[in-house]
Parts: structure tokens; C-alpha cells; sequence
């Protein structure tokens, strides 16, 4: 496995040829699917039936972001179509512990997201379960806005709290990543990057990703 895995955000796509633009990532290590429902997020994406298409057209794993007031009700419709991970917000669910293990019963990766005004602290309790921390480096809703700065400290302060429970969950991050940052999120802790529009905005997308994932793998060789 690569030490940075690259993630690219369907929700960047052109649907119109969705089956060549899978195509064209086929080299990234997962697939990012986000999940808005119109409530938790100001605006609504894509559902199950996509999901499913996605699922049938490409090789890649897809890790599931749900940006959805009720991850608990929704989470087993991406179970059931195969979901690889499944990614929920703390800020959406009051029984987090109760959905991670069913997550992780069903067979799938289960991971915790944090909004940008959400501390790390919230997960003290939890991040011994967790497969994934998703920290989200944008306020979730949108594609193709400016990473916010003190994203670094908090992927720092998730590092440390991993070290203190002597856990190594994937750290992910979402929002604003590419060629240009990927090595600062990566000296933080991070170690799978989504990135959308820095992505699906080019002409060569393999290429792309090939370039940012080296841009994080670079600073793990010079650290080693």
C-alpha cells in the first residue's frame, strides 16, 4: 500500500460520462463518494442507486462520506450496495459508538468526520474503534473551496491523541487539497487525501494524482 493514498471526489465529475470518468482516476487508491442531504449541508448530491453504478464501473474501493442529519438511518442503504468505508459526522449522530461497530459488523471500514469548528478532543472516547478520521479542511457542502489554515494544528492535534492511544487509524482530509498543500497535511499526520477539483478539473487526472501523491510521499522519504 502507498504511504499517501489519494481519494479523488466524485462529486467533482462530469455525470454525463461518469463510467470514463472513473476511467480516468483508476490509478487514485479509493474512490471519495459524498453523501448531502440538503439538511446537515446546504445542498444535496447523490444517493444509493449512484452508489450502486459507481460500485459497478470501477475496481477502486469507495469510501463513503455521509454529510447527512441521519447517518444511522442511511449508513446500511451503502452497507448493503458494498461500501468499502463508511464515514459519518460526529456533529449528525448522538449514538457514535453504536454506529461504528455496526459499520464495522457489517464488514466495512468505519470512520468519523469532524467539521472545522469541531475540536479533536470530542474523539477521545471513540478513537479506539475508528478505522478513519476524516478532518474536514473546508466547511462541508461544496466542491472547489480554499483549504482553511488551521486545518494543520488540528491534524496535529489528531496525530498526537492517535500516539497517546497507540492507535494509527487513516487519517483523511477534504477540502482545498492539492499538489500545492499535500505535503504540508501530510507533515501533520494526514495520510489519505481527497482532492475534487484539483482532480476532475484537469485533463490528465492520472498524471494529477500520480503528482500529488508524490508531493506527500517526497516528505515522508525526507523524515525518513
Amino acid at each position: 500500500m502507498n504511504n499517501v493514498l489519494v481519494a479523488p471526489s466524485v462529486l467533482s465529475t462530469d455525470f454525463s460520462k461518469l463510467k470514463s470518468e472513473l476511467d480516468s482516476i483508476a490509478n487514485a487508491d479509493y474512490i471519495h463518494y459524498d453523501v448531502m442531504d440538503g439538511h446537515f449541508v446546504p445542498n444535496i448530491s447523490f444517493g444509493p442507486d449512484i452508489f450502486s453504478y459507481c460500485k459497478k464501473s470501477s475496481d477502486l474501493p469507495i469510501d463513503v462520506h455521509l454529510m447527512v442529519t441521519n447517518p444511522a438511518e442511511i449508513a446500511p442503504l451503502f452497507l448493503d450496495r458494498g461500501a468499502d468505508v463508511v464515514t459519518f459526522h460526529y456533529e449528525a449522530e448522538l449514538h457514535a459508538h453504536r454506529l461504528v461497530h455496526l459499520i464495522k459488523d457489517s464488514g466495512a471500514k468505519a470512520g468519523i468526520s469532524l467539521c472545522p469548528g469541531t475540536p479533536v478532543s470530542v474523539l477521545e472516547d471513540l478513537i479506539e474503534d475508528l478505522d478513519l478520521v476524516l478532518i474536514m479542511t473546508v466547511n462541508p457542502g461544496f466542491g472547489g473551496q480554499k483549504f482553511i489554515p488551521h486545518s494543520i494544528e488540528k491534524l496535529k492535534a489528531l496525530k498526537e491523541l492517535c500516539r497517546k492511544h497507540n492507535v494509527n487509524p487513516l487519517i483523511e482530509v477534504d477540502g482545498g487539497i492539492s499538489e500545492a498543500n499535500a505535503a504540508d497535511v501530510v507533515v501533520a499526520g494526514a495520510n489519505m487525501l481527497v482532492a475534487g477539483s484539483a482532480v476532475f478539473g484537469q485533463v490528465d487526472r492520472g498524471s494529477t494524482i500520480e503528482t500529488i501523491r508524490s508531493a506527500g510521499e517526497s516528505v515522508l522519504t525526507i523524515q525518513g
